[in-house]
């Protein structure tokens, strides 16, 4: 069935592929599975999470992230600069799909 739908279908123009094109990567799926937890989280406890991340590697993420309207950027005019992540509305109904990934991952664990 899924074959005869790629077939009349161009996949890029599937709901699939655009989903996958929002959490492609190494850290994005990582980066919004530690915002549904501990949400808000700062830069450097994302950073603490994901270990061995670079700066540059995080940031750029997280811009892409913003870009699409899954997450939310807040800064607070203080010194030191504070910055919050949190998921938006849109990027809570992303969790949905992701929380059942968890699922399917505990029940089929080998």
């Amino acid at each position: 069935m899924i074959k005869n739908y790629i077939d009349q279908a161009n996949f890029e123009d599937t709901g699939f592929s655009y989903t996958l094109s929002l959490i492609s990567g190494k850290y994005k799926m990582v980066i919004l599975y530690c915002l549904m937890e501990f949400e808000p989280v700062r830069f450097n406890e994302l950073q603490r999470y994901l270990k061995k991340v670079s700066d540059k590697t995080l940031s750029q993420n997280l811009k892409e992230l913003e870009r699409d309207g899954l997450i939310l950027r807040t800064v607070y005019p203080q010194i030191p600069p504070k910055v919050e992540y949190t998921l938006t509305e849109r990027g809570k109904s992303l969790m949905v799909v992701l929380d059942q990934l968890c699922v399917w991952g505990e029940a089929n664990r080998i």
